[in-house]
This record gives C-alpha cells, structure tokens and sequence, in this order.
C-alpha cells in the first residue's frame, strides 16, 4: 500500500472508478489516449493523501476534476477549497470543469488541459 493513504481511501478509490460519472467518463475516454499520443500517464480516481483526485498526472503534477452540482453546494465549496489548498501544498495544480462544461464546450476543456501541462 502506498506511504501516507489510509486503506479505505484506497478501497473507496477503487469504487469510485467503477462508478464514474458522465462527466468523468466523458472526459476519461480521451485522457487515457495520452500515454500513447502524448507520452503522459494519466491516472483516474487516483488517492493522494486523504484525498482522492478524478485525474492526476503525476509527472506534471496536475489534477483535474470533474464537477458536478453538488459541488455548488456551500459546504461541498468549503470542502474543495480546504482540499485544494491542500493538494497544491503539495506541490499539484488543480483544475476544475463543471460536467456541464465537459458536455458543452468539451473542446475548450481539452485544450484547457493541454495548454496546463504543457502540451500545446
């Protein structure tokens, strides 16, 4: 087991990838191409400390997620900020699209991505 993730983050983690949204499927479908178009290794519902990312690139220590509306709630807010804060302690760059942006202006999303690691 990895230094510093507590078991059932793991555990957790690995329910969460059989259990992906639209939105992160949407997204996972074109991501996990990058190994071979770009040479990156992108990893889903991947545990970070306590934390667990949508989509992280470790080399580049990017992540990226994907929000849904319960991320507009007040106290799920307060949670990703204090998580945020906490990830880029350690050193990442978080990104975030709504699902909403992912179905609408998926294209952007991409380019967005790409233009963040690097890649374009």
């Amino acid at each position: 087991m990895p230094t510093g993730i507590a078991k059932n983050t793991i555990k957790f983690a690995r329910k969460l990838r059989k259990d992906m949204s639209d939105g992160e499927l949407t997204l996972w479908a074109e991501l996990r191409q990058w190994k071979r178009n770009y040479g990156v290794h992108v990893r889903k519902q991947v545990p970070i400390g306590k934390y667990i990312a949508d989509f992280a690139i470790h080399d580049l220590k990017l992540i990226i997620e994907v929000d849904g509306h319960q991320h507009l709630l007040t106290s799920q807010m307060a949670h990703d900020e204090k998580r945020d804060v906490w990830l880029r302690e350690q050193g990442y760059k978080v990104i975030r699209f709504s699902s909403a942006d992912i179905t609408d202006v998926f294209d952007g999303c991409i380019e967005e991505i790409l233009r963040e690691a690097g890649l374009l």
